[in-house]
């Protein structure tokens, strides 16, 4: 069962939270000042700011931010201030069922990508892979497609990824479509063999990282593949793999030789160069809601992840 949250407006109460790592203090308040000038409200999760080795604070401090967040009927959007690591820690200990019955939008990407799947897959809820508040909207080269795509939570319109579609490149030709699941690779990976391994099957599957070379998306890609997940998902939608690029090994193979090898032989439509991801700009996208993709147009469709009725 698809569960759209309801669709912000001025004076809404929305949550920031820092559910893997850290975020850098003065982006992040740049960020905040973003929403306020949207015409929202912003309270600031209690271990945003707390610091744990690598994580912001530790697992039962995250927990409790995220849960106090869904739990508050006035908050009405919660917000990832950055990735980084540790979701993966705190994914069992989520209460689902609460989620569940306090269905709102829900932000964020990279690291956030575990949170994604395992919500949508447990309770249904849309959520958003979008641009994070620190790391993203808080750069002071922030473009302006990054900030417009908060406008996709104030109305229930459907989204049509229009951004530079002349940089788009068709792998594998077709019309795919199903429900738009992904997110960073490296988390996709690791969800594998556990009660939140993601679920492509007949669906639109897009996939996007940063920093890893092409030996490790390799590697990662082909786990992927072995797990049958190309197989079964309807179509591929291939993001932004910042910086993906060989840097110590003096051999290589380059990253269009690792993701045409294990993607295009499942044989389904596959298009790449889309800003979704660890890009600028940075496109959100609602996942689980409906998408549609068509190689030969350059076309992707997706259904809004924004209901207009509201949620109780």
């Amino acid at each position: 069962m698809m569960m759209k949250p309801s669709k912000l407006k001025k004076g809404d109460i929305v949550g920031v939270i820092a559910p893997a790592s850290p975020p850098k203090t003065e982006p992040l308040q740049k960020a905040i000042r973003f929403l306020e000038e949207l015409g929202l409200n912003v309270k600031v999760g209690k271990s945003v700011h707390k610091k744990y080795g690598y994580l912001a604070g530790e697992d039962k401090e995250r927990i409790e931010d995220i849960h106090e967040m869904f739990k508050d009927r006035n908050v009405k959007a919660i917000f990832c201030a950055c990735g980084g690591f540790g979701t993966g820690r705190i994914v069992s200990r989520l209460d689902f069922e609460l989620i569940r019955q306090n269905p709102k939008i829900f932000w964020g990407y990279s690291d956030i990508t575990f949170l994604h799947t395992a919500i949508h897959q447990q309770t249904g809820l849309v959520t958003f892979h979008g641009p994070m508040l620190s790391s993203d909207i808080g750069l002071d080269d922030v473009h302006e497609a990054t900030k417009e795509s908060f406008q996709q939570l104030f109305h229930s319109g459907d989204i049509e990824y229009t951004y530079d579609k002349s940089k788009l490149e068709t792998v594998v030709e077709g019309v795919a479509g199903g429900q738009v699941i992904g997110g960073n690779l490296t988390l996709l990976v690791s969800t594998l063999g556990t009660p939140y391994e993601v679920d492509t099957k007949g669906k639109l599957l897009f996939i996007e990282d940063i920093d890893e070379e092409p030996y490790k998306v390799d590697r990662m890609v082909n786990q992927l593949k072995m797990a049958n997940k190309f197989n079964e998902a309807s179509g591929i939608i291939i993001g932004d793999f910042k910086n993906c690029v060989p840097k110590k090994r003096e051999r290589s193979l380059t990253l269009d030789e690792v993701l045409t090898a294990h993607i295009a032989s499942a044989g389904k439509p596959v298009i790449k160069g889309f800003k979704i991801g660890h890009s600028s700009p940075s496109i959100a996208i609602p996942v689980g809601s409906l998408g549609i993709m068509d190689t030969f147009e350059h076309t992707l469709k997706i259904e809004s992840g924004i209901s207009e009725v509201e949620n109780r």
